[in-house]
């Protein structure tokens, strides 16, 4: 099995409905899900140039989750289930 790391992109203040879907999709994700990860709320980009807010909102990153998974095919696959708000960021975390 490889692990990946899906980030996810965009949020809005969840209604009971958004945070049902996503922990049925938690609880069907099985012994796939490693990490179930924890929500983001506003941060900071630093770069050499200074440091810059994120707010939160549609193009920010709003969370994470590690999963294990055969492929990528089978990583994006399961990303395409998932009760996202804009997207999922699919990254294949590479063995150290």
């Amino acid at each position: 099995m490889k692990k990946f790391m899906f980030l996810y992109k965009g949020y809005v203040t969840p209604t009971p409905e958004i945070g049902d879907a996503w922990m049925s999709w938690f609880a069907s994700m099985g012994d796939r899900m490693i990490d179930s990860g924890n929500p983001m709320s506003g941060g900071a980009e630093v770069t050499p140039q200074g440091v810059q807010p994120i707010e939160t909102g549609l193009e920010s990153l709003s969370g994470y989750s590690i999963l294990n998974a055969e492929s990528a095919d089978e990583a994006i696959a399961l990303a395409k289930t998932n009760p996202m708000i804009t997207s999922v960021i699919v990254y294949e975390l590479a063995r150290m």
